[in-house]
């Protein structure tokens, strides 16, 4: 009896062995690696500004700008005047842009007699494209007197967003 509980025992012993083996032949490992870069830029800037329909005796200074700032310095002279900033914004990145807000403030306590007047700019700005937006500064025509205060600033902002 003790033979064949040994015999057993040993039997046993090798269907489990021969089932490893024959499990790691039938078995394998896969090995997954991945690698994820981000591309895209976001790139929307101010490539230029310039002065337009200067008003004969008119001043427009020298327009400045940088990636995301433009000024001027207009000089108006008589009721009537104008000058017409022109600024190009771009889309150098490679991402679409939405317009998302659009904010332009006067000084309060500015001259009433200057009057600034914009231009929208595109609600889409695809990648690679330009769009612009125009500022018109006008010494109001309705004045017949220089008013006692001469100047009035303007600031604002043009807000994009991923599309």
């Amino acid at each position: 009896m003790k033979n064949i509980k040994n015999f057993i025992i040993c039997s046993l012993l090798v269907i489990v062995l021969l089932m490893a083996i024959g499990y790691s032949t039938f078995a394998t490992q896969l090995k997954l690696t991945g690698t994820a870069e981000i591309t895209g830029e976001w790139n929307i800037r101010i490539i230029n500004i310039t002065a337009q329909d200067v008003s004969e005796g008119c001043y427009s200074g020298t327009p400045q700008y940088s990636n995301t700032n433009a000024t001027f310095d207009a000089k108006l002279v008589k009721p009537g005047d104008s000058i017409t900033y022109v600024i190009t914004i771009e889309n150098a990145g490679t991402i679409d842009a939405t317009l998302s807000n659009i904010i332009f403030k006067e000084e309060e306590n500015g001259s009433p007699a200057i009057i600034y007047t914009t231009t929208s700019v595109s609600n889409l700005l695809k990648a690679g494209e330009q769009t612009t937006l125009t500022i018109k500064v006008e010494y109001d025509s309705n004045y017949t007197e220089v008013p006692s205060i001469k100047t009035k600033t303007i600031t604002g902002s043009i807000e994009y967003m991923q599309n």
